[in-house]
């Protein structure tokens, strides 16, 4: 099972904790009741969508900003009315409800505009990851099933590539989205720019026969076998963010900017930003693609005080250089997931945040935890039945007693996190079947019960709060313990000579479990790196379970469309020097020093001549 370690009285919560937080937001619990009553509270059939809000926008805050992009404005009115053109433009091309549009767009006004004019059709914007190439782009694409294809200038070369792999038919529409004109309109495809140029302005019909329960995108999750899952988005869900986190945790006013540097083709943008900004008429600044070094500059030219993070994205701000003027700027609030305990308070410091909403979810999930009363160091609570469970990482599945029950976990312990699956909470699941019953967990706590699983490990904080401890896939089991590849990576990323570093499990023959390895990209160079200091900080920190037996040193690591290093090929190659042109260093048994993985050390560990 799942080792409980003590936790530190940092990590469960009293409830002095949570007093300045109960306190800073008693005035507004009647308005928090009747902003949830709403979100929860319309039947499925309501005819209620993107576009509804769209439209409310476009005439109760119509020369407000809603769009900033580089040295682009869009007004809500002036929003509204392009993507009534393209919505239009779509209907006379047959495009009707239920019908899937791929859309191969990098962040841009276009993106928003297409999501927008698709969901008033009542279409599907299958959103393809613009970081996807070959096989892992052609799989997404025929995962789709789409009618219409619009792909961007910017993009257009990797879509070529795999173009005839697909399962393209004479019907398909292909449309080509120019940007900075350095691509001529393509053979075979349409310029959308100059098809919708005439259409009407006016608000298409279609719009009345959308309801919440409607899908409007597919978004894409990484997958068990490494290949994507198609996550349906339904319009109750982006409703979700605009009361949830629109008017509930951030309570943004339309004179707010809201600025958003993640990707579209995520929950995180495309719901918790796009969302949240649609509930007041808020402003929201866009960028193509996340910039630490330009993200203040951004902030500042926007006057945005407000953000949406992820994790990595406040570990690369953290490692730009500090400068005396990194709290003067118009920031006050922040809502993201990820944010790591030991960067946390000096994150809120350095750039002079002073509250930060960390949420909790999944792109399918049925629940969202949010530090609604900004708390430090926890993802929040959530309203709605959530458990979390023994779980036995051995046989990698939930712990069960007599009766065939799973069973919970006390405050101050880990185990795995689910969300209840209701007719008033629904798991909408993914375009594969077998896929979203996988993600489901029957007869839990009472026959006939079920339950999402999330797949992550977290620590029950207490007073309904709970802190991300790890990934199931990034927990690890070596000498009959459990390694969390987070405790690493906080222990080793505290030593100033590193930059960014990643923990995994690798397997040693002859062994049970797996070894801790560590991949670091280092400020120095790998001569000048002190792998004695790594060593002892290594061993005073952590339990020697948890201390890595290898360490890699790297430039780069190669990412998600989120910023998230994909472990994944990391483990695959290991620590094998025939494989990795990297420096490659070892920890062997009964020493105390990292010395390098020669090809000669590699085959004696490979062969079981040292006892791990």
């Amino acid at each position: 099972m799942v080792d409980n370690a003590k936790p530190s009285r940092a990590d469960v919560l009293k409830f002095r904790d949570l007093i300045p937080g109960l306190l800073s937001i008693s005035w507004r619990l009647p308005f928090i009741f009747m902003a949830l009553k709403k979100a929860v509270g319309f039947e499925a059939d309501t005819p209620m969508s993107m576009g509804t809000v769209l439209e409310r926008n476009a005439e109760k805050y119509g020369d407000n900003t809603a769009i900033l992009y580089e040295d682009v404005r869009l007004t809500h009115r002036e929003f509204n009315e392009a993507i009534n053109q393209y919505a239009h433009y779509f209907i006379s091309q047959g495009v009707k409800k239920g019908d899937v549009a791929v859309v191969l767009v990098d962040n841009r006004p276009e993106l928003l505009i297409t999501i927008g004019a698709m969901s008033k059709i009542g279409a599907v914007s299958s959103l393809i990851n613009p970081n996807q190439r070959g096989e892992v782009l052609q799989y997404s694409i025929n995962l789709s099933h789409g009618k219409i294809f619009i792909i961007g200038e910017e993009l257009f070369s990797p879509f070529e590539e795999i173009k005839a792999d697909l399962d393209l038919s004479g019907e398909n529409l292909l449309l080509f989205l120019p940007e900075k004109g350095r691509v001529a309109v393509p053979d075979g495809y349409l310029d959308l720019s100059e098809e919708v140029k005439d259409m009407p302005r006016t608000n298409p019909l279609t719009v009345s026969q959308v309801t919440l329960q409607d899908p409007f995108a597919y978004v894409f999750t990484s997958g068990t076998t490494g290949l994507p899952k198609a996550s349906i988005q339904t319009h109750r869900r982006w409703f979700t963010g605009q009361y949830w986190f629109g008017k509930v945790v951030m309570n943004l006013k339309p004179k707010d900017v809201y600025y958003c540097p993640l990707p579209f083709c995520h929950t995180n943008a495309l719901n918790v930003a796009w969302g949240a900004c649609s509930s007041k008429g808020t402003a929201m600044a866009i960028r193509r693609k996340f910039s630490a070094s330009n993200f203040l500059s951004d902030v500042r030219k926007y006057k945005a005080n407000s953000f949406i993070y992820i994790g990595e994205l406040c570990r690369y701000l953290m490692n730009q250089p500090e400068k005396p003027d990194d709290a003067d700027n118009p920031l006050v609030a922040c809502v993201g997931n990820g944010l790591r305990p030991d960067i946390w308070k000096a994150f809120k410091k350095r750039f002079g945040i002073k509250k930060v909403f960390e949420l909790y979810g999944a792109a399918e999930g049925t629940l969202i935890f949010t530090n609604l009363l900004n708390v430090d160091c926890t993802v929040g609570t959530c309203l709605t039945p959530f458990a979390i469970v023994k779980y036995d990482i051995d046989a990698d599945e939930p712990v069960r007693d007599e009766s065939g029950f799973m069973v919970k976990v006390p405050p101050g312990e880990t185990g795995l996190i689910l969300g209840e699956v209701t007719e008033v909470l629904p798991f909408a699941g993914y375009t594969d079947k077998n896929a979203t019953e996988a993600k489901i967990f029957r007869d839990v706590f009472t026959k006939g019960d079920s339950w999402f699983n999330f797949g992550d490990l977290v620590l029950n904080q207490g007073y309904k709060h709970i802190q991300f401890i790890d990934r199931l896939g990034d927990t690890f089991r070596w000498k009959g313990e459990n390694v969390s590849t987070g405790e690493v990576e906080k222990a080793v990323v505290s030593m100033p000579q590193i930059s960014e570093c990643t923990a995994y499990g690798v397997k040693i023959p002859g062994t049970d479990g797996r070894a801790g390895m560590l991949a670091i990209i280092p400020f120095t160079s790998v001569e000048e790196f002190d792998l004695k200091t790594l060593a002892e900080l290594i061993q005073k920190s952590l339990p020697h379970y948890a201390q890595p037996k290898f360490v890699r040193f790297m430039t780069k690591f190669e990412t998600t469309g989120t910023h998230k290093i994909k472990k994944s090929i990391l483990r695959e190659e290991g620590y094998d020097p025939n494989r990795i042109s990297d420096p490659l260093y070892t920890i062997l048994p009964d020493n105390l020093e990292y010395e390098p993985l020669t090809k000669e050390i590699y085959e004696a560990v490979i062969e079981g001549k040292y006892r791990f």
